[in-house]
Formats: structure tokens, C-alpha cells, sequence
């Protein structure tokens, strides 16, 4: 029997004409079929009108009457029944954000997989897009050029203190310490390279714990350089027993101390919970941010901390020694290029948990330059201004008669 069939529960079901008795002549009537009505195992009855028909008498009315109190939902809604008034009577409501309908009078709504998201108007999902700090956009190509500005400049100091390695003001500062800040803060501007492109498994590896490491032997060096300058001026009072203390001996002990609890630190973070690349999903809608996980973000607040706490007692023995006569007047420097780089990294905190994505690293290289650029500007600009500019004042005389006042 045609349109008569089970359906999917294995009920007897039927497909419905629907029909209208039309007089023609007077005592003469014809049954015409005005639409159907067939059942769908997922939509229910499907009810079908043919409009343009005209099945409606013209003295009644000119429109078709409506069947049902609300309108359709387009794809990307979701149908909203009304409590209290009739199944048919409903509110049309907007996906929620990453979920689609695709269809009319949509029951609920499907979420897009994880690589796709839902456009504007929620009815197709749509492929995300890729993002990461890289050489090509404007940020990272400006950190990058940044980062090799900064290297080709502490190169230039490097070579101006070679050249003039002789100059009292050169031997004044301890040499071998001047080099290895100098060397240390080159490798840490070059360090920040690492974090742009796109993440793999060894850069994610190195660049905090390579960064961490040498940055902690740079502020090793100027807290060096601090105490070494305290126990030279309290070493020329006649019978103080701080001098024995003076020379290369007590330099290298605190930097090789210094840098070697900061290497164990990352070492013990690289064997426990090395740091690997992953793509995150959900922090952006519409991209997939390609990122490093850092493994154990406690590691990495403590290797930071570390660095924190090194530069915290060198800018107090400096604060401390801040006062000493002219001849030891870089404790001066020293002081004001800690204070800089405590300032860069208490403000990189809370900016670096409220950013996002490549902004976070962003954020993080720019921390990084500004407190390598802040020992090397405070430290450095004003000696290679003697050296250079006014070689005059470069002479032992000069820092003899500034020593006395």
C-alpha cells in the first residue's frame, strides 16, 4: 500500500495528503490536494502547504492564515519553547559562541571541533587560525631588530674596553669583571632570539633555562663588582684585615656560587618537568596559539625569584655603598641600574598573568631587554662617554683629585 510503512520503533505509520472538498457546479464537488504531511525520524511531522494554490476563498480573507504563533528559527538559533502557551509557540535565541545549528527550528545546538570555530552568525564552522610571536609581523620583527641593536652595542663597549684596557678608568672597575658582564649581557640579548618563531621542542627546552642561566651570572658579576668595591675602600684604612680579602679570588667565588645555584635550579627543572611546545585551543577564540609550556610554572617562579633575590641584596650593598668617595663612584652606577631592573621585572608580573597568547611572550622579551639594556646603559654609557668623549678626564690624576674630594 503506497505510503504506508513502520516506522524506526516498528509502528504502523502513514503518510498524509491533505485535501480540500472545492465546489465547482452547482451539485457538483472535487476533492483537490492542497499539501501532505509526513513523518521524519528526526524532525518529527513534516507539514507541507501548497501557497500557491488558491484553495482560499477570496471573500474570506487575501493572505493564507498562519498554522503556528511563531516564526521559524534560521540556522544559528536555537529553538526556546515559551512556558505556559503551546508547543508551537517558541523563542528564537543565538547559539552560544563556538557552537553552530545548521538547520531551521535547530532543538539545540552543536559545538565545532577543536581546530574549527563558529563564524558570526553561528551557522558553519570555519578552520582557526594559526598564531605565534614570528620574525615576519611588525611586534616580533621589532623585538628581534631590538634584541640585535642592543648585541651590536654591547659588542662596541666590549671593543672600546679591550682598546683601552690600559686607561685608569678601564683598571679602576676590575677588567675581568667588566668582560664577563659584558660577555654575560651579549649572550642574554642574543638569548631573547629564541623566543621568537614558532616553538619546537628545543627552544622551548633552552631559552628559559639558557636565559635564567646567564642573565643570574650577569647580576653575579655586578653584585662582584659591588662587594668588591666596599672591600676595597674599607682595605685602605692601614691594619684592616679586609684586605686579604682584595683580588680576582673573591670575585670569581661569588660569581661561580651565584650562577652555579641557578644552574642546579634549572637543571632540577629540566629533569623534572622539562618544558615542551603545545598548541593552546581555547584562550583565543578563532586562533590556536602555538606556545611553550613551561613544564612547572613553580620552577619557573623560582629560577625567576632566584634572579629577583640576587639583584635585591646587590642593590642594597650598593644603596649602602652609594656614598663612598668619587673613586669608587660606580657603586653609584650600580645602584641606579638595579633599581631599573627591579622596577622592569615588579611590573612584569602582573602584566605577564594578565596577557594572552604571543603577547605573553612579548612581554617577557621586552622585560628581558629592558633589564639587560638598563645594566648596560647605567654601567657602561657613562664610562664609554669618559673614554671616548673626554679622554682628558681618563687619566690617574683625575680620579686620584675626585677620589680626594
Amino acid at each position: 500500500m503506497d505510503g504506508v510503512y513502520l516506522d524506526e520503533n516498528g509502528e504502523l505509520a502513514a503518510d498524509v495528503d491533505i485535501m480540500k472538498l472545492v465546489r465547482l457546479r452547482k451539485k457538483v464537488v472535487s476533492m483537490r490536494i492542497i499539501g501532505n504531511m509526513t513523518k521524519r525520524a528526526s524532525q518529527g511531522f513534516l507539514f507541507y502547504m501548497d501557497h500557491d494554490d488558491r484553495v482560499w476563498p477570496q471573500r474570506i480573507h487575501k493572505t493564507v492564515p498562519r498554522s503556528r504563533c511563531s516564526e521559524s528559527c534560521l540556522p544559528g538559533y536555537t529553538k526556546a519553547i515559551q512556558e505556559g502557551t503551546p508547543i508551537c509557540c517558541h523563542d528564537c535565541r543565538l547559539c552560544a559562541e563556538g557552537t553552530i545549528s545548521t538547520q531551521e527550528d535547530a532543538e539545540h545546538c552543536t559545538g565545532c571541533p577543536d581546530v574549527q570555530y563558529a563564524n558570526i552568525n553561528r551557522d558553519r564552522c570555519v578552520p582557526k587560525v594559526i598564531t605565534f610571536l614570528s620574525f615576519e609581523e611588525k611586534l616580533g620583527l621589532t623585538l628581534a631588530s631590538s634584541a640585535l641593536t642592543l648585541s651590536l652595542t654591547t659588542a662596541l663597549v666590549f671593543g672600546i674596553f679591550i682598546k683601552y684596557r690600559e686607561t685608569p678608568v678601564v683598571r679602576a672597575n676590575n677588567r675581568d669583571l667588566t668582560y664577563i658582564l659584558l660577555v654575560s649581557l651579549l649572550l642574554s640579548f642574543l638569548s631573547t632570539l629564541l623566543f621568537i618563531g614558532q616553538p619546537n621542542k628545543v627552544t622551548c627546552l633552552l631559552r628559559q633555562a639558557l636565559f635564567s642561566t646567564i642573565f643570574s651570572v650577569a647580576v653575579s658579576s655586578v653584585l662582584a663588582k659591588t662587594i668588591t668595591v666596599v672591600v676595597a675602600f674599607m682595605a685602605t684604612k692601614p691594619g684592616n684585615r679586609w684586605r686579604k680579602w682584595l683580588g680576582k679570588s673573591l670575585a670569581n667565588s661569588i660569581i661561580v656560587a651565584c650562577s652555579s645555584l641557578q644552574l642546579v635550579i634549572c637543571v632540577v627543572w629540566l629533569g623534572t618537568s622539562p618544558p615542551f611546545p603545545e598548541s593552546d585551543m581555547h584562550s583565543q577564540p578563532g586562533h590556536i596559539v602555538l606556545q611553550c609550556n613551561e613544564g612547572s610554572a613553580a620552577m619557573f617562579y623560582v629560577a625567576l625569584g632566584y634572579m629577583g633575590f640576587l639583584a635585591a641584596i646587590c642593590f642594597t650593598v650598593a644603596f649602602l655603598a652609594r656614598r663612598l668617595p668619587g673613586a669608587f663612584n660606580e657603586a653609584k652606577l650600580i645602584t641606579f641600574s638595579l633599581l631599573v631592573f627591579c622596577s622592569v621585572w615588579v611590573s612584569f608580573v602582573p602584566t605577564y598573568l594578565s596577557t594572552k597568547g604571543k603577547y605573553t611572550v612579548a612581554v617577557q622579551i621586552f622585560s628581558m631587554l629592558a633589564s639587560s639594556c638598563g645594566l648596560l646603559g647605567c654601567i657602561f654609557l657613562p664610562k664609554c662617554y669618559i673614554i671616548v668623549l673626554r679622554p682628558h678626564l681618563n687619566v690617574k690624576k683625575c680620579i686620584k683629585i675626585t677620589g680626594g674630594n
